[in-house]
């Protein structure tokens, strides 16, 4: 997977939100670019951000008035409407490879191949994280993902996702692996797989572990 916008697994127990919607992205208004509404084929429009790090990009190479294929960070803002972070554009047939280093941009969002094609489709979504809460005759799912902080100052607090699905409730507790599907404003699960349950001293090395990567 080095050439995809959805970097390969490095540990059984990597926490990760991401995903690939393709839309039109609209800003709210010239003066808050960073701000605005991925608008899909539907024309239903996902409340959106762009993060800095990708803001020159797309104002210099990115024609908004055309869908492209986002890579994304899903927030579920209330715990129930999607929320959308823009990280990067999937697009290499556009955006030529020495693009890569006058942007600076990060693992999620470089283009290292030639082809747009992707295995998965649009609107997959990658999620790992620990089973919190499960109904399964409601098909509710909620899912928490732990951060790498940024710096040793600000802790990296933890967040919830909610998945529309069926997930035993004996897997509470378990780290798991979502293959997942955006429909409308859900998160449809497709497939999972059971990585293990979850104890508080896997939870407190995990986290030392990141913090030690991260410096």
């Amino acid at each position: 997977m080095q050439n995809h916008p959805i970097p390969s697994v490095t540990d059984p127990l990597q926490y990760r939100a991401i995903g690939l919607v393709r839309g039109i992205y609209e800003p709210q208004d010239d003066d808050t670019f960073t701000r605005g509404a991925l608008i899909d084929s539907k024309g239903n429009e996902i409340d959106s951000v762009v993060l800095g790090r990708v803001i020159t990009l797309i104002r210099n190479h990115v024609p908004l008035e055309k869908p492209h294929l986002w890579v994304v960070y899903p927030r579920c803002r209330n715990n129930q409407n999607l929320h959308l972070q823009i990280t990067g554009i999937w697009e290499p047939s556009t955006l030529k490879k020495n693009l890569v280093g006058s942007e600076g941009l990060n693992e999620t969002s470089t283009l290292k191949a030639d082809s747009d094609d992707l295995l998965e489709g649009d609107d997959y979504f990658s999620i790992r994280g620990e089973l919190i809460f499960t109904k399964p005759e409601e098909k509710e799912v909620v899912i928490k993902i732990r951060q790498k902080p940024r710096n040793q100052q600000k802790k990296a607090l933890p967040f919830k996702i909610n998945l529309k699905g069926e997930v035993p409730i004996n897997y509470l507790k378990h780290f798991i692996s979502f293959d997942v599907r955006r429909v409308d404003y859900q998160l449809l699960v497709e497939d999972f797989q059971i990585v293990g349950p979850l104890t508080q001293q896997k939870i407190k090395n995990k986290s030392k572990k990141i913090i030690k990567n991260k410096n």
